[in-house]
């Protein structure tokens, strides 16, 4: 493995000299070597500086003087013998203490070794991450061969990061435009009422049916007031991040024909029916309010985009997986391109503030998070003048 080492001249120009690591045995051998040179430098220091005491040592460890007596000439000979054993002995444990010291050392230098590597490849990954995100460069130029993988993962973090916060600028923009349309929708049915409620008062005597005229004109604007502000209240309202749920087990089929039966003025009024196609006994588990607020907001989009004169139809179903629910009306067909986006923040199908149609564009974004909080699933499909709404909700067994 080559490593690139850089020199600069001083006319500027780069010299990139390429070193060779080692191999591991060259390693190991010279360490062996480097061991047994610094012990034999230990040893001829220590018995020259110390007048031989060391070899001294050995020969009084190691061996003893014995006196005999010539058999044939009467004569003292005096002979030296090894203590072998005790050789042997001091052999085995300096050997031992040797390979334990060998071994200690080889398992210190690979630690410190790998702690050196791992800490220039920390320090690799981080400039490279911080120079990905930072400049606008190549992934090659970034990240060494080495971190490639790595690498990749970070250009997909970077991509979904990007993407995220173009969804947010989105967001943000449709909110904001949102607020400001609202801000001037509220002036017009203010400046309505606070008119017809002055010729009132100024006029006493206006014949009754001119009284009534305006008195209904002043109320209509009153109620488009009201839709409004709450639509500020709903926008400023909009967090769901830390909603608890209380689940428990519903009458699905009271609930539907309960909503249904609330909604009756705004279905009248369109000359529209609702139809509730499910069992009596079918059972849901979640939260109820939480759910029923889904339902509402999901019927109250159908009937707004419903043909007057149509019916709303309302079909549930048990599943072995858990309850299916589906809101269908019919109505103009919404295209493509906008379907998917239904249930994002701050959508609207219509963006013509001067209908009544639709609200803050939270109704379904809020039924989505809804869903999703109790395990379920919720999706539209829009086709032939038919809209179809399916909420999918998991059994109590798979929370």
């Amino acid at each position: 493995m080559k490593i690139p080492n850089t020199l600069r001249q001083s006319g500027g120009a780069d010299i990139k000299l390429k070193i060779k690591k080692l191999p591991g045995i060259v390693k190991v051998f010279l360490l062996v070597l480097f061991s047994f040179l610094f012990l034999y430098v230990l040893y001829y220091i220590t018995d020259n500086l110390f007048n031989g005491s060391f070899r001294q040592w050995l020969s009084d460890r190691y061996t003893s003087a014995n006196m005999t007596t010539d058999i044939y000439t009467g004569e003292m000979i005096s002979s030296i013998s090894v203590d072998w054993f005790q050789l042997k002995t001091d052999v085995l444990i300096g050997g031992a203490l040797l390979i334990c010291f060998f071994v200690l050392a080889v398992h210190f230098s690979v630690q410190a070794g790998r702690r050196r590597q791992e800490q220039e490849t920390v320090s690799e990954i981080s400039e490279g991450i911080h120079t990905y995100l930072e400049k606008d460069v190549e992934l090659e130029e970034a990240f060494p061969p080495s971190c490639m993988e790595i690498g990749i993962q970070v250009v997909q973090m970077k991509s979904s990061m990007e993407k995220k916060e173009q969804q947010l600028k989105a967001e943000s923009q449709r909110k904001n435009d949102l607020i400001t349309y609202l801000a001037h929708d509220l002036k017009t049915p203010l400046t309505s009422v606070m008119g017809y409620l002055s010729l009132l008062e100024e006029a006493p005597d206006m014949p009754q049916q001119q009284r009534q005229k305006y008195t209904r004109i002043a109320l209509e604007k009153a109620d488009r007031l009201e839709s409004l502000m709450n639509e500020f209240f709903e926008i400023t309202q909009y967090n769901l991040q830390n909603m608890i749920l209380e689940k428990e087990e519903i009458d699905l089929y009271y609930m539907l024909v309960q909503m249904a039966e609330e909604f009756y003025p705004v279905l009248e009024a369109k000359g529209n029916t609702c139809e509730i196609h499910a069992e009596e006994n079918v059972k849901v588990y979640g939260d109820p309010e939480r759910l029923a607020r889904v339902f509402n907001n999901i019927l109250k989009n159908a009937v707004a985009y419903s043909y007057p004169k149509t019916a709303v139809k309302i079909c549930a179903q048990q599943k072995d997986s858990g309850v299916q629910i589906q809101f269908i009306n019919q109505g103009k067909t919404i295209p493509k391109e906008k379907l998917k986006f239904l249930f994002e923040k701050f959508f609207r199908l219509d963006e013509a503030r001067r209908t009544n149609t639709g609200g803050a564009g939270l109704g379904l974004a809020i039924a989505k998070e809804i869903v999703e909080l109790h395990g379920g699933t919720i999706t539209a499909e829009s086709g032939e003048e038919q809209t179809v709404f399916t909420v999918e909700l998991p059994n109590r067994k798979k929370f």
